[in-house]
């Protein structure tokens, strides 16, 4: 059993940045993959940018650019830096992980609303 916990988001005006943070209770560089996730209103659940255990990084088209992953392997945390932000980009971001055994995690998520 795996937590994800979410931190950092909050109201943003367009062309500002935020970073979001998930602590995970596992050890970060065990997992398969770990990422983050988000959902509009009234739009179904998409990947933005998850890393892999081999070090590839998939990324959302609409955030290339613009959005990084990183993992802090000491404190357990998958940080996501996201600039240049748009309204576009309110959602509520959830933190995903996929263990050994291919079981998937996620966390409760955290709002991003990007003010234009």
């Amino acid at each position: 059993q795996v937590q994800l916990v979410e931190s950092g988001g909050g109201l943003v005006q367009a062309g500002g940045s935020l970073r979001l943070s998930c602590a995970a209770s596992g050890s970060i560089f065990s997992f398969k993959s770990v990422g983050w996730y988000r959902q509009a209103p009234g739009k179904q659940r998409e990947l933005v940018i998850v890393k892999t255990s081999d070090g590839s990084t998939n990324y959302a088209d609409s955030v290339k650019g613009r959005f990084t992953i990183s993992r802090d392997g000491a404190r357990n945390t998958v940080h996501l830096q996201m600039n240049s932000l748009k309204p576009e980009d309110t959602a509520v971001y959830y933190c995903n992980c996929v263990v050994s055994g291919y079981r998937e995690y996620w966390g409760q998520g955290t709002q991003v609303t990007v003010a234009s």
